[in-house]
């Protein structure tokens, strides 16, 4: 029995969905949208909360600030609501309604960055104006989820460990990558742990992060326009790069064995798939990390106008059909990623 008097006390960490029967590769996903901010970003949400707490940058009159794509910002919300801050979350047009109403449900202000077409641009017009903010107000507090060291130290502390509990014998760990703390505090624990373990990253086509050409992302979560400060590519055995198309088509494959995940998930399940298949070993041990739900999709990557306008029809072909190889990432930088011929 849980019972608990503040929302961020709560994370379900021993919940796993085998997918052998859905993809036929051996992958245990790891669910970490079962708390009430929905992802695995409340994890490190908290921990920059508390850290700030701690060593006095947040105050009882403090205005949170922070730039997200969405699921940093709910949780955020959850946590200045639960603990009486007020919360100003900036986002772009990418971000998905379901989740601005919900950062607003909670109390929180939310600013939309429209200015640019191109989404290489806003992860700088979203900063320019975080920058602004505590410019304006000295009661501003930017947590800078970007370069804060707690972002990385929530998951090194719980999710690595759990993990790690749960999968003593564990060979590989599949990790998205967005600013890079999720991954940063898995690889920096299993890097110490008693046996090896390789850390592959998932990233999104259009992310800089491994070396990759800029280009558009329309699935808020993964990804990166600059390189992520917090990345420590010696901590990374390889990493994999997955089209949006492929994510989407993981997403809806899953939802029709009755598992609904966000975009996030979708990409690291179709980059680990990807990579299982090029490595059958028969007796590997692997995880993914899912980060997200799929009820905020719902009016995007659930939505076959929104699909289609962005994608074309591309919901309707196997996940099992998909693949030449994705690029790889083997402690080299990245050339310009390969491109699906059969699209």
């Amino acid at each position: 029995m849980h019972v608990i008097s503040v929302p961020h006390a709560f994370n379900e960490e021993e919940l796993y969905v085998d997918l052998r029967p859905s993809l036929g590769c051996p992958l245990f996903l790891k669910c970490e949208g079962f708390n009430f901010s929905g992802s695995v970003k409340q994890k490190a949400a908290a921990e920059m909360v508390e850290t700030a707490e701690r060593d006095g940058t947040l105050t009882p009159d403090s205005v949170l600030v922070e730039s997200s794509s969405g699921n940093l910002g709910v949780a955020l919300s959850v946590i200045a609501a639960s603990k009486g801050y007020r919360f100003v979350c900036v986002t772009d047009s990418r971000c998905n309604l379901a989740t601005r109403l919900m950062m607003e449900a909670l109390g929180s202000t939310v600013h939309v960055i429209t200015d640019h077409e191109d989404g290489s641009n806003f992860l700088a017009a979203r900063l320019a104006y975080v920058r602004s903010l505590c410019e304006a107000d000295e009661r501003c507090v930017w947590l800078s989820q970007y370069t804060n060291p707690a972002n990385w130290m929530a998951h090194y502390r719980s999710t690595a460990p759990a993990i790690a509990h749960g999968f003593p014998e564990l060979d590989v760990l599949f990790v998205g990558a967005g600013t890079t703390g999720t991954l940063m505090g898995c690889a920096r624990y299993f890097k110490q742990w008693h046996r090896p373990v390789r850390i592959v990253a998932v990233d999104s086509i259009g992310s800089v992060t491994f070396g990759g050409v800029p280009g558009r992302r329309m699935i808020p979560g993964l990804g990166m326009s600059v390189p992520p400060p917090l990345l420590d590519r010696s901590l990374v055995d390889e990493a994999v790069l997955v089209d949006e198309e492929d994510s989407i088509r993981t997403c809806h494959s899953l939802a029709r064995r009755g598992f609904l995940f966000g975009g996030s998930t979708g990409t690291v399940v179709s980059g680990a798939a990807e990579w299982l298949t090029r490595h059958p070993e028969s007796d590997v041990t692997a995880v993914a990390i899912a980060p997200d739900l799929g009820e905020r999709y719902l009016d995007t990557l659930y939505q076959a106008n929104w699909v289609r306008a962005l994608y074309g029809d591309v919901v309707g072909t196997p996940i099992e059909s998909r693949r030449p190889a994705l690029p790889s990432y083997d402690g080299a930088p990245l050339g310009p990623p390969r491109r699906n011929p059969l699209r």
